[in-house]
């Protein structure tokens, strides 16, 4: 039974269009990592028989195994003993055995890497950070430390929750990653007090400054969700490359295809999309004590219809939406989504939203308060997830705007949002 009996409402008609981004991409990835990692000259640092840490974190990034695999096995032509470490801070619930089940989701195992994982959530403190006031410790992962060599490898894009020339890459790894869950709680506090890049900067500083970076690999993705670039770096030129690389990705971003909505209708969030379940690049809500939400695009109403497999029931970001259906409410795991909340400072992004049977019921109370606006009229985007925006649907209102956009394509004239018998939409993509 509907909570609101709303007038029979006539719902917007629908356009599925195609976004034309002019990205580049990497067609041979494997290949690509033996050209830069021989372009920097690795195998020259290296002493036959060193062990060397590769780091692998905990987002979804697409092309980590074939990176991890082809870096392992190139350092073992090379002479060298390298193992996995899981490089992350609370995820796989703060435990190493948690961590290790995070990167077999993603296809990196012993087996499919040819070398050995090292688990531990145990860290060593390797100096501390004094500029910015009282003492902080810098803590590494105990494999890595042990390891003669660490090899840095993520993926350089815009952060989901600060703005700035530095976003997520391999500086945020050395912090979050290697500092695990110990270094994830504090630095994250320590975000707060001081800003999120004046720490990741001097405390990826205090890491390189052990010596015991090899080198570090960025990857780049498209707004089509492709490698768009990898590039290897000797750590006295990481900052500033991941500064270039971080350039190159803001300017790939995906992004929504119109500035103003009334109402965003998405089908599936999770970690596997987005650290932040959700990305707020896309979505432009923010919800943390030190930044201010993104100017566009400026949305109105947000309706999540369902957790991704991946994600593995941790709904962190289920804060960003408005409204919300109880088969997701049914798949958090409260306690990787608190642990996740709660190491980021952020226990805003837990909060559940307006929660419904069907997806009808909230499409109805979405378009019911937006103002003064006809149902049918609405401006209304509805995507799979914030990392898949090629191809999404919008409704008959954007229509002129449509016809004079180079860069959209229709695709096809879908009609009025539709229900099935048990009223949820009709799949889209």
């Amino acid at each position: 039974m509907a909570l609101i009996n709303y007038p029979e409402i006539k719902y917007p008609k629908m356009l599925k269009i195609f976004q034309k981004f002019n990205v580049p991409v990497v067609e041979d990835v494997p290949g690509r990592v033996v050209q830069e990692l021989a372009r920097i000259n690795v195998k020259s640092r290296l002493k036959p028989g060193a062990t060397v840490a590769i780091t692998a974190g905990s987002r979804g990034i697409v092309d980590i195994p074939k990176v991890i695999r082809t870096i392992a096995s190139e350092l073992k032509q090379m002479g060298a003993r390298p193992f996995i470490i899981p490089a992350m801070g609370s995820h796989g619930g703060g435990t190493a055995e948690g961590q290790v089940e995070v990167l077999r989701r993603y296809g990196i195992t012993e087996e499919t890497m040819g070398v050995p994982i090292r688990a531990t959530m145990e860290v060593v403190q390797v100096g501390e950070m004094t500029e910015l006031g009282p003492k902080i410790p810098v803590y590494m992962d105990k494999y890595a430390y042990e390891a003669d060599h660490i090899v840095v490898v993520n993926r350089v894009k815009p952060h989901t929750d600060f703005t700035g020339d530095l976003g997520s890459g391999m500086m945020k790894l050395m912090n979050i990653g290697l500092g695990k869950h110990k270094g994830a709680l504090l630095y994250h506090k320590a975000f707060v007090s001081y800003g999120y890049a004046n720490v990741i900067r001097r405390i990826a500083q205090k890491i390189l400054e052990t010596g015991r970076i090899l080198c570090g690999v960025g990857i780049v993705e498209n707004s089509y969700d492709q490698t768009a670039n990898v590039v290897a770096t000797l750590p006295e030129d990481l900052v500033q490359t991941e500064l270039e690389l971080e350039k190159q990705a803001s300017s790939y971003l995906a992004r929504l295809p119109f500035d103003e909505i009334d109402v965003l209708i998405v089908d599936e969030m999770g970690k596997d999309i987005s650290g932040a379940g959700m990305d707020p690049n896309v979505h432009g809500r923010i919800m943390n004590l030190t930044e201010k939400p993104h100017e566009k695009p400026k949305i109105k109403r947000i309706f999540v219809r369902d957790l991704t497999e991946g994600t593995h029931g941790n709904a962190t970001g289920i804060g960003f939406a408005d409204f919300t259906t109880r088969r997701l409410i049914r798949k958090i795991d409260p306690v990787p989504t608190y642990i996740n909340c709660i190491t980021g400072i952020a226990p805003e992004v837990a909060r559940f939203p307006m929660t419904f049977d069907t997806d009808r019921e909230a499409i109805d109370v979405a378009l019911n308060t937006i103002g003064l606006i006809e149902p049918e009229k609405a401006k209304v985007i509805w995507i799979k997830n914030t990392l898949v925006l090629g191809e999404v649907a919008v409704s008959e209102a954007y229509r002129k705007e449509l016809e004079s956009r180079k860069d959209l394509l229709l695709v096809k004239e879908m009609g009025e949002l539709a229900f099935d018998s048990e009223g949820n939409l009709i799949p889209c993509f």
